[in-house]
């Protein structure tokens, strides 16, 4: 038995074939060594850009690498979606199959992390924070499986296929199909880092899912020079506009950020927008005559409001709404002519009424001008009559003279003006203006609710005095 062991292994070490091992030399691995060549040759033709990174594929390994030259010759076979060389599915147990998986790349962490990413990252650690691996398929396979890959492409057809970056193509649409957001972006950054850039905009233009992802990550972390070319390509003349005039925001300089906002007034906008820029240049060119003026008075002393109300911030570049405020607070009584007038900001901006007078009523109130408050509201008829009239309804002014503490007699005279009797008792009843509940009941000739009322006022009071003489009434028909 022991002798016919020995002559089998005889036979096998005396055969001419031999084990593999990856330190074969064949012709097979020969070949990837030579292709390994040819990779390293294209990599400053594709990306050109980019010399200081990493150079690696979408299975994580280093462009060069045999492994790589393996997947990126299979991956070359007829169709780029599904028609992939048949080879493939039958060794599919040696290639490592894109990991299906639900991805942690969140959006949050590419919009609040670094703009540059320090090194170039593979698809599978863009997509997901696990480590999978993927290994690389068996070296050994049978000939009749193989293809002569060297006589399918000429070196122009590879550079050409690399440079418009066909695969990573499919691997977007991939992406797009899956409806993950975070997927969709992720792959898009990694195009970005490796596509040119009119290659890029060329195939993004018939991808409107995958071309609104990029347009949104560029707005969120501030590459405006590529989102203007971007929006130039696709002749998106009115985005191009406003963002170009969004980058107000980053001037400092009030007089530079005006002479800004004077040059956008002439971008390509829209009818509409075209006014909101011109009412924000006029506005900026306002405040800054204001606060001009209003700094050298405060400074001075020679306004005793600037005394005894020092401001606590600059009007610049506010909005319209607080520019009326700090003028209602500080500049009401002056004339309509004057450029810090309220009643110039109303007639310049076109101010509604509604507006206007909640802004003045706060204003006025928080100084406790409690006659100015009355002549917001008190208008004349032809014949010289006088009455209150309010365009934003009485109960809201009552709720803002109430958060700026103001007597009760001022509360009464507003809540008696509600006209709605059931907001009326309920805003006398809460800020305790009691002679309004006591009168709207007589009316009412509701005996029980008076009645009941009579437990909200204290004894001996002048409310309570009130109550008794109108349930003695005698000349009262009450209801119940």
């Amino acid at each position: 038995m022991s002798r016919v062991r020995a002559d089998e292994e005889e036979y096998w070490h005396s055969s001419k074939f031999r084990a593999f091992t990856f330190d074969d030399e064949d012709d097979e691995l020969s070949q990837l060594k030579e292709s390994k060549q040819a990779v390293n040759s294209l990599r400053d033709i594709v990306d050109d850009d980019d010399d200081d990174l990493e150079r690696v594929s979408w299975s994580g390994e280093p462009v060069g690498s045999i492994s790589w030259s393996i997947k990126e010759t299979a991956s070359s076979s007829t169709s780029p979606l599904e028609g992939r060389d048949s080879s493939l599915q039958k060794g599919s147990s040696s290639y490592a199959a894109f990991p299906k998986q639900v991805s942690s790349y969140s959006l949050s962490s590419l919009f609040k992390g670094r703009n540059k990413l320090p090194s170039f990252q593979s698809l599978s650690d863009a997509l997901s924070d696990t480590g999978v691996k993927n290994y690389a398929p068996e070296l050994r396979r049978p000939k009749a499986e193989y293809k002569d890959y060297s006589n399918d492409w000429n070196p122009k057809d590879t550079v050409r296929r690399m440079q418009r970056g066909k695969d990573k193509l499919v691997l977007l649409d991939e992406a797009v199909a899956g409806h993950d957001g975070n997927v969709i972006t992720a792959v898009l950054i990694f195009l970005k880092r490796t596509l040119r850039r009119e290659i890029l905009f060329r195939e993004l233009e018939v991808r409107q899912v995958a071309l609104c992802h990029l347009i949104h990550f560029l707005k969120e972390t501030g590459e405006q020079k590529l989102l203007l070319d971007l929006l130039r390509f696709l002749d998106r003349t009115e985005e191009v506009a406003l963002s170009q005039y969004r980058e107000h925001l980053n001037i400092q300089d009030v007089e530079k950020r005006r002479e800004f906002l004077k040059g956008c007034i002439g971008l390509p906008f829209s009818a509409e927008d075209t006014s909101h820029i011109q009412d924000h240049y006029t506005l900026l060119e306002r405040q800054i005559i204001i606060e001009t003026n209003d700094r050298h008075l405060e400074m001075s002393g020679q306004s005793e409001i600037f005394k005894k109300y020092p401001r606590k911030a600059s009007i610049l570049n506010m909005p319209l709404v607080t520019t009326l405020f700090y003028s209602c607070f500080y500049h009401y009584t002056e004339a309509e002519g004057t450029f810090s007038s309220p009643t110039n900001l109303k007639k310049t901006f076109k101010i509604p009424d509604k507006q206007y007078v909640l802004t003045a009523l706060a204003a006025r109130a928080k100084l406790r001008a409690w006659d100015d408050v009355d002549a917001l509201f008190t208008t004349k008829n032809w014949l010289g009559y006088t009455k209150k009239k309010a365009p934003i309804g009485f109960h809201r002014v009552v709720e803002i003279l109430q958060r700026n503490n103001a007597p009760v007699q001022v509360l009464q005279e507003y809540v008696r003006l509600v006209e709605d009797v059931e907001t009326r008792l309920s805003l006398a009843t809460k800020y305790k203006c009691h002679d309004v509940a006591i009168e709207t009941y007589k009316d009412l000739k509701d005996r029980i609710q008076l009645t009941a009322y009579k437990c909200k006022v204290e004894r001996g009071s002048a409310e309570e005095e009130k109550i008794n003489s109108v349930l003695n009434n005698m000349q009262i028909r009450w209801k119940n």
